[in-house]
């Protein structure tokens, strides 16, 4: 009889981009719950120190680690220093994310740069970086972070929408290519979670109504820990046979 499926994440080793707040954070969190030691990646070092003793509090090592994704050098040298921490980095989750709303006759230059050095360009160079490790390991996996935006256009949201259809089909070029180390690569696609980045849009009476309704299977606003679920899912044994896979967390949103 095959064994049954694992979820769990004892003796791993996981490092988190943009482990602040919001989903990354809850990623973070249940990475901890579910056994693995977790490294923060964050923009400025000087914060989350009650997110590790949080982690630290479930029996799990955390490593702070400054980690702006905008500066290469950062990208490198956090991953590397995981590694050379803890022995060994089995899953890196691409967290880190931003986003500019806003008319796409209106996009700037710097604004349409920013948004894919963060989305794009540091996802691909963080999971570079953390692929020579892996393949050294012969193991690993990385989970991406794309949205549902990858699969709807969202009016104002052009450059955003982008550069996560961007990251789903980088997800699939990856998977091809590292398989045959055991590396898998995959990602997820979440909806309008309630964090502080959507904080002040959801607050809108009118936009928060529009997005329930849109949100067409179950008519909530998503938690982090509903994406923080699929990440655990993903990074977990159970998962050894998916890769190149978005999975959507969007409530049915682009099932209508």
């Amino acid at each position: 009889m095959n064994d049954f499926p694992n979820f769990s994440l004892t003796g791993r080793v996981v490092l988190v981009t943009g482990a602040a707040r919001g989903l990354g954070r809850a990623i973070a969190l249940a990475c901890a719950h579910a056994g693995a030691d977790v490294a923060l990646g964050l923009r400025d070092f000087n914060t989350a120190h009650d997110l590790a003793r949080e982690i630290e509090a479930l029996g799990r090592k955390s490593l702070r680690l400054q980690m702006d994704v905008t500066h290469l050098p950062q990208i490198s040298r956090a991953i590397q220093d995981t590694a050379a921490r803890f022995g060994k980095l089995d899953i890196l989750v691409n967290n880190a994310g931003n986003g500019v709303s806003g008319l796409a006759l209106d996009v700037a230059e710097q604004d349409f740069d920013q948004t894919l050095a963060i989305n794009l360009k540091a996802t691909f160079f963080a999971s570079q970086e953390a692929a020579r490790i892996m393949i050294r390991q012969k193991s690993g996996r990385i989970i991406n972070m794309s949205s549902q935006a990858a699969f709807a256009a969202l009016p104002t949201e052009s450059v955003y929408c982008a550069s996560k259809a961007a990251i789903s089909h980088l997800t699939k070029c990856l998977a091809v290519e590292w398989g045959p180390h055991n590396i898998t690569v995959n990602a997820v696609a979440p909806t309008f979670i309630a964090t502080p980045g959507t904080d002040e849009a959801l607050s809108d009476p009118a936009f928060r109504a529009d997005v329930i309704e849109r949100i067409a299977a179950l008519h909530r606003i998503g938690e982090p820990m509903d994406v923080a679920g699929a990440v655990i899912f993903l990074a977990s044994p159970a998962a050894t046979l998916i890769t190149g896979h978005t999975l959507l967390i969007d409530g049915g949103w682009t099932a209508r």
